[in-house]
């Protein structure tokens, strides 16, 4: 996968514009304010392909984009404790529309912040993709925030969270310096070609 070759495809706000799929799908997914935005532009070397904000829960659609015949999808973020009941409801809708709307989705991406355990939006979100069965793996962000002792203290806590199986796959990650993007790019390539 060559990722110069990424461009911008489209963006939904609501469950009855999403599209049929109609190729394989990466999917990242995680809470507002995880890094998502600021991860996905260095996977792709761009600093603009996707919105970085200074705010929390300013991606509110789905962002698709196309990539040598493969479709990323970057899911709005969820668990912003300042949307209205409203906006929750609409991206409650979207996310079950995208996620049932029997789409080719080879690999999902579930962002966590490596400095903090997962909230329980997360928990729910990694109960979800497991027992809907979706392949997933788990990307640890801001590692670079973390010194050697938190960064293993960490990772000991995360292999200890019953909510991370032992088999999950975990990628610590850096959107600052490029940490874990080959690792990332390696499992994205081998989730395609199976």
């Amino acid at each position: 996968m060559n990722i110069n070759n990424v461009k911008f495809e489209a963006s939904f706000g609501t469950a009855s514009q999403l599209r049929a799929s109609d190729l394989p799908e990466i999917v990242f997914a995680g809470k507002s304010n995880v890094g998502k935005s600021s991860l996905i532009n260095k996977f792709f070397n761009r600093k603009n392909l996707a919105r970085v904000s200074g705010v929390p829960g300013k991606t509110t659609t789905i962002n698709f984009f196309l990539v040598d015949g493969v479709r990323i999808a970057d899911l709005p973020g969820y668990g912003y404790a300042k949307r209205s009941d409203n906006e929750r409801r609409r991206w409650g809708e979207l996310m079950e529309a995208y996620f049932a709307s029997e789409r080719n989705i080879k690999l999902v991406i579930q962002l966590l912040d490596m400095r903090h355990e997962p909230t329980e939006d997360d928990k729910t979100m990694l109960g979800f993709l497991e027992d809907a069965g979706f392949p997933f793996i788990c990307v640890l962000t801001k590692c670079d925030k973390l010194n050697k002792t938190e960064r293993e203290q960490r990772r000991k806590a995360f292999a200890e969270n019953p909510y991370l199986k032992a088999s999950l796959k975990v990628i610590e990650a850096s959107a600052q310096n490029g940490e874990g993007m080959k690792e990332l790019k390696e499992t994205i390539e081998n989730s395609i070609a199976e």
